[in-house]
């Protein structure tokens, strides 16, 4: 499972990337793995003020539905219009091609470095 070290993480599953002054997002290999073959991702409008923690979208799965949060507070500045006709992204490259959205302004203070991320993740997994 990949956990990349210069990336950020939240308790619910998703990654924060800082990129100049926005915060790229999107879910974790884990995640993804947890939720299966994403068939559908649902996309907050560009615009939309967030605040740290707070819903962003859902995404869809043969397995279930489910929500991803924001790692970050302020501007929904870009979202991956890919993922309309490419949900599958999400599984195949989540660190990559498969990011959520670009919000701007810096990650929250709470979030977890990949070592914090990953004991986590061996918690949850037992």
């Amino acid at each position: 499972m990949s956990i990349p070290e210069e990336l950020l993480y939240r308790r619910t599953h998703e990654w924060a990337r800082k990129d100049g002054d926005q915060v790229v997002v999107g879910i974790t290999h884990y995640a993804q793995e947890q939720l299966g073959e994403v068939v559908y991702v649902e996309l907050p409008e560009v615009g939309n003020s967030v605040d740290a923690g707070e819903e962003l979208g859902t995404l869809e799965s043969v397995k279930a539905v489910s929500e991803f949060n924001s790692p970050a507070a302020g501007e929904v500045v870009a979202v991956n219009e890919r993922l309309a006709d490419e949900p599958n992204l999400v599984n195949e490259d989540p660190y990559g091609d498969g990011w959520l959205v670009r919000i701007s302004g810096s990650p929250d203070d709470d979030l977890l470095d990949a070592e914090a991320y990953k004991k986590l993740v061996e918690e949850e997994k037992g």
